[in-house]
């Protein structure tokens, strides 16, 4: 039938999204015991565990979709680098606290507007799952935020810190407001968002907080894509390695 979509599409959009937040959460748990003060160290693996959180719920949703009888374990930890399909932007090293704030907040202003747009799918688990996670990235999101502008608006050397932070990453922005056939898909089904949709709104909140952090837009343009498609930088294939290396060298344990 034209137009027809496969159940595929609709398993690799819920997919991909668990990816996002199941890499995130890997970033922020290496965090735990080396924050820069108490406060920060627990913020930042609560954080860490929010994602984790949503990373699960869409990976048992994406088992589901799938039909093939794969658990939200399975599909964590028996999978390649080459098959997950998150953001770039999410796996990058920390850094020093500066560019992990800087990671933080670019990415947790697009999941606003991303949990917002989803909270309406016509999907109603995954709509059940934006509509908490959306809560939660209003917390993420004021946290990151405090911090770009602490930090911009701190000393010589805070400022200089978050700005190589966000001068970093910046290129790898791109990727959020980027379509493929799968987006698409998505949009003509009432399941997903147009990923372009959430960028005029993104950029004008990022703005507005690079401008009160007294820092720069990044000159560098927004270009560098590949994530979605499973080709990753170099830094994917360490992070899944320390996070799969239980479970593939005694499979199927249980705690």
């Amino acid at each position: 039938m034209a137009g027809a979509v496969s159940d595929d599409e609709h398993f690799r959009y819920v997919l991909r999204h668990a990816d996002d937040n199941l890499v995130i959460a890997q970033r922020y748990g290496e965090w735990i015991s080396r924050g820069p003060e108490l406060e920060e160290d627990i913020a930042l693996a609560n954080i860490g565990l929010d994602h984790l959180g949503q990373a699960r719920s869409l990976l048992t949703h994406a088992g589901e979709l799938e039909g093939a009888g794969r658990t939200e374990d399975d599909l964590a930890m028996f999978r390649t680098e080459r098959e997950f399909e998150n953001l770039t932007l999410v796996e990058q090293p920390n850094g020093d606290f500066a560019a992990t704030v800087a990671r933080g907040f670019l990415f947790d202003t697009y999941q606003l507007g991303l949990w917002e747009a989803l909270s309406s799918s016509a999907d109603p688990t995954l709509a059940g799952i934006a509509r908490k996670a959306h809560k939660e990235a209003r917390y993420h999101h004021r946290h990151s935020t405090r911090w770009v502008i602490r930090l911009g608006d701190g000393t010589e050397e805070s400022r200089r810190r978050m700005q190589a932070g966000l001068d970093r990453l910046w290129p790898l922005t791109a990727e959020m407001f980027t379509s493929d056939h799968v987006d698409q898909a998505m949009v003509e089904r009432g399941i997903g968002v147009d990923p372009s949709s959430l960028h005029l709104e993104w950029s004008q909140a990022v703005e507005d907080v690079i401008d009160e952090a007294t820092l720069e837009i990044p000159t560098e343009p927004a270009s560098q894509t590949g994530g979605r498609s499973g080709r990753h930088s170099e830094h994917l294939g360490h992070l899944v390695a320390e996070m799969q290396w239980l479970q593939r060298s005694m499979p199927g344990l249980r705690w």
